[in-house]
């Protein structure tokens, strides 16, 4: 019922840059917090950053101060800008939506399909 599209995802070099998309689409009423996960190889998947739907956010510390996430409400899609990017911030990166549905009175969470993010050392 819930589609999420990322896009943005690549290969750069250390200190460099890249910024994620993820678009919703769906019968969607609501949207309680759209999140950017990631999952290092061989590591389990990790939250990176959350904005809720009153536009509050929230960081792993391990990217505080240089990614930055933010969201357009009438496009229902969320960005995730990660600048003087990292080795260690290599891997695969999820987006999730938690919304609500027509027809439905609880929030759930759906998940992107992943986008590769590859940063050389």
């Amino acid at each position: 019922q819930v589609q999420l599209v990322e896009s943005g995802g690549g290969l750069v070099q250390a200190g460099g840059s890249l910024r994620l998309s993820c678009a919703a689409s769906g019968s969607i009423i609501s949207i309680n917090a759209m999140n950017w996960y990631r999952q290092a190889p061989g590591k389990e998947r990790e939250l990176v950053a959350a904005i809720t739907g009153g536009g509050a956010t929230n960081y792993a510390d391990s990217v505080k101060g240089r990614f930055t996430i933010s969201k357009d409400n009438a496009k229902k899609t969320v960005y995730l800008q990660m600048n003087s990017l990292e080795f260690e911030d290599t891997g695969v990166y999820y987006c999730n939506v938690v919304a609500r549905l027509y027809g439905s009175e609880w929030n759930r969470g759906y998940w992107g399909q992943g986008t590769q993010v590859t940063v050389s050392s």
